[in-house]
C-alpha cells in the first residue's frame, strides 16, 4: 500500500469496505497454471520492475539450463504493496504523478524515469532480452498477473484527490487504468497463498 511511498494522508487509507464488499473475485487463473512447474512471483517493491523482469527470467533460464520446454513452466505474477503502480498503464502514471510517488528508476541505467519500468520495451530503446521482459510481453506469452485491490486503495484515495470525485467514481477509474490482463484480486497475500494452494505453485520472493 505504497507505505512511505505516498504521502501521509494516502497511507492512512483503509481499504477494508470496499475489499470485502465484492463476491465475485475472479479466481479462475489458476486453470491458468499448467505444466510440470509452477510458479508464484511475490512483487511488493518497484525495485526497478525487476520483480517483473524475474518472472521471464527464471523460465529461459529453466530451458536453456535443464532444456524443459516453455509450455511446461507456469508463472503467477503478483504485484502488492509498494509495487501496485507497476500494474497502472502508462496513462494512469502521466496523469496522476506516479513517477513522483514511485521514484521509479529504469531497469538498465538506474537513472530516474518518467515511465512505468515494467512496461519499458522495444518502443522505449530497451534492447533484446530485455524488452522481453516487459509486463505486457509476460501477459503476451500467457503469464497471469494479478493486482492487489488493498494496495489499490491508495491509488483510488490519490485519484479522488486529484479529480475532486468520490471514491466510487475514483475506483472506477483507478481500475480502467490497470494494464489489459492483469487481474484484479482481494489483497496480494490472498493471491499469493491462493496459488500456492490452488495451483501448488513453488513461491518466490521477487523484490
Amino acid at each position: 500500500m505504497l507505505g512511505p511511498v505516498l504521502p501521509a494522508d494516502l497511507a492512512a487509507a483503509s481499504p477494508a469496505g470496499d475489499a470485502s464488499r465484492s463476491t465475485d473475485w475472479d479466481t479462475r487463473w489458476t486453470e491458468r497454471l499448467t505444466g510440470r512447474i509452477r510458479t508464484c512471483f511475490d512483487v511488493p517493491e518497484v525495485e526497478s520492475a525487476y520483480g517483473v523482469w524475474r518472472a521471464t527470467i527464471w523460465a529461459r533460464q529453466y530451458e536453456a539450463t535443464l532444456g524443459i520446454p516453455a509450455r511446461e513452466l507456469s508463472t503467477v505474477l503478483v504485484l502488492r504493496h509498494n509495487a501496485i503502480v507497476l500494474a497502472m498503464q502508462q496513462a494512469f502514471w502521466d496523469r496522476y504523478g506516479l513517477a513522483d510517488v514511485a521514484k521509479a528508476t529504469h531497469p538498465l541505467t538506474g537513472e530516474p524515469v518518467r515511465r512505468n519500468p515494467a512496461l519499458l520495451g522495444a518502443a522505449d530503446g530497451v534492447e533484446a532480452p530485455y524488452a522481453g521482459f516487459a509486463l505486457t510481453a509476460f501477459l503476451e506469452r500467457g503469464g497471469v498477473a494479478l493486482a492487489c485491490d488493498l494496495a489499490l486503495q491508495d491509488l483510488i484515495a490519490l485519484v479522488s484527490k486529484a479529480d475532486g470525485v468520490s471514491a466510487e467514481v475514483a475506483r472506477e477509474r483507478a481500475i480502467a487504468g490497470l494494464v489489459p490482463g492483469v487481474i484484479l484480486q482481494p489483497s496480494g497475500v490472498f493471491a499469493v497463498l491462493y496459488a500456492q494452494q490452488a495451483a501448488q505453485a513453488l513461491y518466490i520472493r521477487a523484490s
